[in-house]
């Protein structure tokens, strides 16, 4: 997997999918209006859309989990306003350390 070409392509899969997730979420949470589900059904079929530019499947996924876990941390931050503690920021690095040994493992 060329790195320049997959990263961006990782966090813009992780931001459909938790873009699409949480505007689901601030619908069962506050009984808001339905639109929110209109709009979680275009990121959600942009994320599923986004899964089929990536390399391979089996790999890919894998280390897609990666930076969703990460991009989920960062979310929070930003959106949430939950600030990551250490343990956090630990355990999003541990998965992005993963998910570069899974995508960018010289292979034969």
């Amino acid at each position: 997997m060329r790195p320049l070409v997959t990263l961006p392509l990782f966090a813009l899969t992780a931001l459909a999918e938790i873009v699409g997730c949480y505007l689901v979420f601030l619908w069962v949470r506050g009984a808001r209006s339905p639109l929110l589900l209109a709009g979680a059904a275009v990121s959600l079929s942009l994320f599923a859309w986004l899964l089929s530019f990536h390399p391979s499947a089996g790999r890919a996924y894998a280390a897609y989990g990666g930076v969703y876990v990460a991009s989920a941390v960062v979310w929070g931050w930003l959106v949430e306003k939950q600030t990551p503690d250490r343990w956090d920021l630990i355990g999003a690095a541990v998965c992005l350390v993963g998910m570069a040994i899974i995508a960018f493992a010289p292979r034969s």
